[in-house]
């Protein structure tokens, strides 16, 4: 998260907190400066560190990951909700779903029936 949540956040950290920056969705299209968080000393009073992470850095790990999330919905420790989008022909409407946060879950695409 970023913008006013990750300040309100900020305001809130324990000593030695680590924020852990993993996307900027809400920032991909904005037509204006992108400000810093307003709270960043509190990273400084808190002894606390701000640190980005990309999940091409795990690449090598991701077999893993897949198979341990896949036991967690094959024995209902987590559930999928998805927002399924009928046809190709919606794809830029279902696209768009995602950057103005109109979809809940995993947004799929459905272009043909299994």
């Amino acid at each position: 998260m970023g913008g006013d949540i990750l300040d309100a956040v900020l305001a809130r950290i324990n000593r030695k907190a680590r924020i852990v920056i993993c996307g900027a969705i809400s920032q991909y299209n904005a037509t204006t400066a992108i400000a810093g968080p307003k709270n960043y000393l509190s990273l400084l009073v808190n002894r606390a560190r701000m640190e980005g992470i990309v999940v091409f850095d795990y690449a090598d790990r991701y077999h893993l990951a897949v198979a341990e999330m896949a036991g967690y919905l094959k024995d209902g420790r987590m559930q999928s909700k998805e927002d399924v989008v009928q046809g190709i022909d919606h794809f830029p409407a279902a696209l768009l779903k995602l950057f103005n946060g109109e979809n809940f879950g995993k947004l799929v695409l459905e272009v043909a029936s299994a």
